[in-house]
């Protein structure tokens, strides 16, 4: 358990299935209407690595809500490990639809790695509604040889909820050697991955990698010129296949040549800081003060 971060709201929504999420709520502006972001993490990590994320989207008057899915940080369930493919879509749209009640308008979904694929998958399926999607990092593929997709076909059938070593140990997610410290040394970070966890995330590669053309929603895609963890092709051919009339109107894609994985915990970061603001800003986006 972490210590409460001051000025939040911090507390767990129940699933259907009874699992317990951790959720942290930013406030917005009083003096804007309430427009929301939700913030999605990636394997093996929480939300708490997210604090100065939010905090850059409450300053712009959002207000912002994270939290840990089932299997990391302060939520329940086996580490890095899901029931079945759905599970984590299922448990997103709860934590959407919630949050979305308390708004003016649906809220806007930023997602890194893993959890840019599945806000992804959850984007193009209209789970729920949503604003715009920033995409930071998605894991819409990855290197992965077909004996290793094997081997977790295998153990998917016969013991699914196993978790084994994913290998991502920090080293290349950032340029900065404190966040490579900080993540390494972090009590909330696992480096757990289960074969049905694996497997849900190749459900969810393939089914965007069918409907991307069916993206609709105001998006910014920033993709890690020089990421180790998942292969930046794959974001690149997502932005390539996406329905040309959008991409002139509403989507964006930028990349960043030199940047590792996590592009907001880069030496350079600022840059993407900048870019997410003049994004929202182009595409009206924004809190309206009242």
């Amino acid at each position: 358990m972490t210590a409460h971060v001051e000025n939040t709201d911090e507390f767990f929504l129940q699933t259907q299935d009874g699992t317990s999420l951790f959720v942290r709520d930013w406030p917005g502006s009083h003096h804007s209407a309430k427009h929301g972001i939700v913030i999605l993490h990636g394997l093996g990590e929480h939300c708490g690595r997210y604090i100065h994320i939010a905090r850059f989207f409450q300053t712009l008057g959002f207000t912002v809500r994270s939290f840990d899915q089932r299997g990391h940080g302060q939520s329940d369930g086996r580490r890095g490990d899901v029931p079945n493919s759905s599970t984590s879509l299922e448990d997103l749209r709860l934590v959407v639809d919630e949050f979305t009640q308390q708004l003016d308008a649906p809220p806007i979904l930023f997602a890194h790695s893993m959890g840019g694929l599945f806000a992804c998958h959850f984007a193009l399926a209209s789970l729920s509604k949503l604003s715009g999607l920033i995409l930071a990092s998605p894991a819409l593929s990855v290197k992965v040889s077909a004996f290793q997709r094997y081997l977790f076909a295998f153990a998917s059938r016969v013991i699914p909820h196993i978790g084994v070593t994913h290998g991502t140990n920090g080293r290349y997610l950032s340029h900065d050697n404190e966040v490579v410290y900080a993540y390494q040394n972090d009590p909330l970070v696992h480096s757990r991955i289960s074969a049905s966890l694996f497997q849900s995330m190749l459900h969810s590669m393939d089914y965007v990698k069918a409907h991307t053309a069916q993206m609709k929603l105001p998006l910014l895609l920033l993709i890690a010129g020089a990421d180790q963890v998942v292969d930046p092709e794959g974001s690149q051919l997502f932005s390539q296949q996406l329905d040309h009339r959008l991409t002139a109107s509403s989507v964006k894609t930028i990349v960043y040549p030199n940047f590792y994985h996590e592009i907001f915990n880069e030496l350079d970061s600022i840059k993407a800081f900048d870019d997410v603001r003049i994004w929202l800003e182009e595409k009206n986006l924004m809190p309206l003060n009242l």
